[in-house]
């Protein structure tokens, strides 16, 4: 049998106009503590933001989940995160916050690859 690892994941909403509380999934953070583990991967479906908001910044918004991005992924993408452990970084990135790019609540489950969960979670919950 495979062993399987715990593992935490919150989905990135973009909220892009907060007064109406109107929201849909654009990416996955996963982390996973066995593993020293941490990424995030994002698809903006730009049609969706825009059927919410005509006027969103839509290169602000890609800018926002690049950056989601790189900082799981550490190193110079990754600013003043980069020399922080995977962990601090989840935790950084899923705190509550009001801006238009926002985490979901934090979900966990056990996983033998946490690469391949990213990807499995971002094609069951985003695309």
């Amino acid at each position: 049998m495979t062993k399987r690892d715990v593992f935490e994941y919150a989905l990135v909403r973009v909220v892009p106009r907060m007064e109406r509380g109107e929201c849909f999934n654009a990416g996955v953070i996963v982390y996973c503590r066995a593993k020293s583990y941490v990424a995030a991967r994002t698809h903006l479906d730009e049609a969706r933001l825009l059927a919410l908001d005509p006027k969103a910044d839509v290169a602000g918004v890609r800018a926002a989940l690049r950056a989601v991005e790189g900082l799981c992924a550490g190193g110079e993408s990754a600013g003043q995160a980069a020399g922080d452990e995977p962990g601090r970084r989840f935790r950084w990135l899923i705190a509550p916050r009001s801006t238009v790019v926002q985490p979901g609540p934090v979900h966990t489950g056990l996983t033998a690859d946490p690469e391949a969960e990213v990807e499995r979670l971002l094609d069951l919950l985003v695309r």
